[in-house]
């Protein structure tokens, strides 16, 4: 039911290079000659020989890479104050993968991303899509590489032929990473309050306890302990390592204000400390 309501940000904002000094009567100084301007507003100062890339161009491209691949899809359209874009293609097709539980079930994505201020790098990698709480799940290693070539009047995009790249993911990893998927799901959590503070302790995520003076566990602490609890208790099963990562990972996407970038870093640094457990 999930991927009926996939989040549907507007990408395909207003997006230009002006020159600064056009801006504001005021020279600028070597390298920061331009600005973008997105949706009306100043996001980054750039030199006057960077290509811009709008999402136009790089997000259009990236979908017909999976049109000539023949794959179906839907769409999630993330929008990060007109400054960051992710696209996630979540493929629907026969390489559906069930948990033991037949609700929980994983679907491959590729994903992209650009931004206009510079605070994420246009790229594209496969990931995972989790149906049953539309979390999207990063452990995978498996780059989707192309080319950009940045001249003062255009910018050339080379991109790959998806359709290889993808089936070496199914090949390679998702097969693998989903196999640990369900290595998680066996091994139950005894002590979920225990857990999730050795989990923090490991990947200074953030604190578990309130401060130095009160041991007790944080909001943000309280929240993961009832997340994995009341997801558990919704799906019939006990608590196991794989309810516990994907509570981690729901609220590194949802409370936590990272990049696209550190949150794809910090969960495969989730994804391995919790599955160091096994």
């Amino acid at each position: 039911m999930y991927l009926n309501h996939l989040q549907q940000d507007e990408i395909f904002i207003p997006s230009e290079i002006k020159s600064f000094e056009s801006m504001t009567g005021i020279k600028s100084r070597r390298g920061l000659e331009n600005v973008i301007v997105s949706n009306g507003k100043t996001v980054n100062a750039v030199s006057k020989s960077y290509g811009h890339i709008p999402n136009e161009l790089f997000f259009h491209k990236a979908e017909q890479l999976l049109v000539d691949a023949n794959l179906k899809y839907r769409k999630r359209t993330i929008n990060r104050n007109d400054r960051a874009f992710v696209v996630d293609f979540i493929i629907d097709n026969d390489n559906l993968f069930e948990l033991k539980n037949k609700q929980d079930q994983i679907l491959p994505m590729p994903l992209f991303k650009n931004s206009y201020d510079g605070s994420e790098k246009t790229s594209g990698h496969f990931g995972f899509y989790r149906k049953v709480c539309a979390n999207g799940l990063h452990v995978s290693q498996a780059k989707i590489a192309f080319s950009i070539r940045h001249t003062k009047n255009n910018t050339d995009l080379i991109m790959p032929n998806l359709h290889r790249l993808f089936d070496r993911f199914l090949d390679n990893e998702y097969y693998g990473v989903t196999q640990k998927f369900k290595e998680l799901e066996t091994i139950e959590i005894n002590d979920t309050k225990a857990f999730v503070k050795d989990i923090l302790d490991k990947t200074k995520l953030f604190r578990f306890e309130c401060s130095d003076h009160n041991d007790e566990p944080s909001k943000k602490s309280r929240d993961l302990i009832e997340l994995i609890e009341t997801e558990s208790s919704s799906m019939e099963v006990s608590p196991s390592l794989w309810t516990g990562y994907n509570a981690f990972n729901w609220m590194l996407h949802n409370s936590l204000k990272k990049g696209f970038a550190q949150q794809e870093k910090l969960d495969k640094v989730l994804f391995d400390e919790i599955y160091e457990m096994v």
